[in-house]
């Protein structure tokens, strides 16, 4: 009886270094309704495209295709009518609704079809959300299971270990729901400059480099709950070859990666509320240049998505205009982040910076030099754009499976970074404040701005007027 196929860890099937595109050797032409050019495979049917994820006795799909087809199938068919279709092939093909069953045969098939199921299980947990999944899941194994004791107790490991994750998953979602729902309660739109509001960040957390890590914790925390099919949820529009629907016609599964722009918001709002707060000039410059150092740090650890939303909230105009306060301030510091975040040539300051932390993240000894957060609305905006240059089908009706494996290689690399362990100790004290510390409003900051110092021109007056 042969063992279960190699299973590589979860991570080593996005690296960019075990992620190969290239899924075939032949050359050119067409195999079993599959195009391939220069050995890529490029486009193929539907239908192709299913029976080449499908295991056989002497076959087993790549890992770099299971990826890249159950991330992007979804654009097409809903994963519970995918896992349908992939039951049904398996039926016919290993003949598993005969009365007596070829053992031999199906022992060679059953621990492929189980290695499948648990890497789709691994990557895809929210999938499994639906009954039908499990439906499907476990009637696929009652049919092999007469043949190999072993695979119920595969079955029962593999329910097990989803179960774990999705409660985990569901945990975390709902610790972040609490916090958002004490939060919206407290974005208190401040119209005066409230009698000290809070404690301020200082109060709390006065070591730059400690701030830095626990800002690389709640951006962990977060990543950890995203689906790698939300970055394709995001985007599904109207599927050209079925007019009537989306794929997901219910609400569009994309919760997480909604939460965590939200909070790079309110990370914005906060620096610049901390700065806009304090009644004398030098204590504004302190806090300033306290975010800066921060900011510092979170480029230092590889921190790149909060150290973009301390520049954005230092740059919204309520800050900037402060010309007194940032007379006070060392700026050069500030210059050389600013210039590393930099807009101009698509970012490409930053995604030079991105690309060494990537690397050093690949030779990595230890977690800590292992953390890479990018930017996140620039990754959204770069699979969006991925998504809307190019067709999801070609003229003649075949996926387009080229731009699929570019999208599997953005969100892959993505997945990798997501699974770093945090190597800071966390602390309650600083992350609750981060989460839960009053915050001003737009409005807010320019009456606090104007407070602090009062308005140089008649549009800052008639503005400052309007607001009073």
């Amino acid at each position: 009886q042969e063992g279960m196929p190699q299973t590589l860890s979860s991570t080593s099937m996005f690296t960019p270094c075990g992620f190969s595109p290239h899924l075939h050797t032949s050359k050119e032409g067409e195999q079993g309704g599959l195009i391939f050019q220069d050995g890529n495979l490029t486009s193929a049917s539907l239908d192709a495209l299913i029976q080449h994820l499908i295991p056989t006795t002497d076959y087993y799909p790549e890992k770099a295709y299971i990826f890249t087809f159950l991330l992007s199938s979804r654009l097409f068919i809903e994963p519970h009518e995918l896992l349908s279709r992939v039951c049904h092939k398996c039926i016919e093909q290993q003949r598993l609704d005969d009365p007596v069953l070829d053992k031999a045969r199906i022992r060679k098939f059953g621990p492929k079809i189980l290695q499948l199921l648990t890497e789709w299980t691994e990557t895809f947990p929210y999938d499994f959300q639906e009954e039908r999944m499990i439906g499907h899941l476990k009637d696929m194994i009652h049919r092999i299971a007469p043949c190999d004791e072993a695979y119920w107790k595969k079955m029962n490991q593999l329910l097990q270990t989803l179960n774990q994750k999705l409660a985990t998953l569901s945990h975390g979602q709902e610790g972040i729901v609490k916090i958002s729902a004490a939060v919206s309660d407290k974005l208190v739109a401040f119209k005066t400059k409230p009698p000290s509001i809070q404690r301020e960040i200082l109060s709390v957390c006065s070591d730059p480099y400690t701030l830095a890590q626990q800002l690389t914790h709640v951006e962990l925390e977060r990543l950890s709950h995203i689906g790698p099919e939300e970055f394709v949820q995001a985007f599904v529009h109207k599927d050209p070859l079925d007019g009537t629907k989306t794929c997901f016609s219910e609400q569009k599964k994309t919760s997480n990666l909604e939460a965590y722009v939200k909070w790079f918001n309110r990370l914005c709002y906060l620096v610049a509320t901390e700065i806009c707060m304090p009644a004398k000039k030098k204590q504004r410059a302190q806090v300033i240049e306290f975010f800066i150092d921060v900011a510092r740090e979170c480029f230092n650890i590889g921190n790149f998505n909060s150290l973009m939303a301390i520049i954005s909230g230092m740059n919204m105009s309520p800050v900037s205009r402060l010309k007194k306060t940032w007379s006070k301030v060392k700026t050069a510091k500030f210059f050389i982040l600013e210039h590393q975040m930099d807009p101009t040539g698509n970012f490409y300051n930053y995604r030079t910076a991105l690309r060494g932390a990537a690397h050093r993240s690949l030779t990595a000894h230890s977690n800590r030099e292992k953390i890479v957060i990018p930017f996140f609305s620039l990754l959204i905006k770069d699979i969006y754009f991925l998504n809307e240059g190019c067709a999801n089908r070609l003229p003649n009706g075949h996926v387009n499976f080229e731009k699929f494996l570019e999208l599997a290689k953005q969100v892959g690399e993505f997945i990798t970074w997501k699974q770093v362990e945090c190597p800071f100790e966390q602390d309650p004290n600083i992350i609750h404040y981060l989460h839960t510390a009053p915050i001003f409003t737009e409005d807010g900051l320019y009456l606090a701005s104007y407070e602090s110092e009062s308005p140089e021109n008649q549009t800052e007056k008639d503005r400052w007027k309007s607001l009073r």
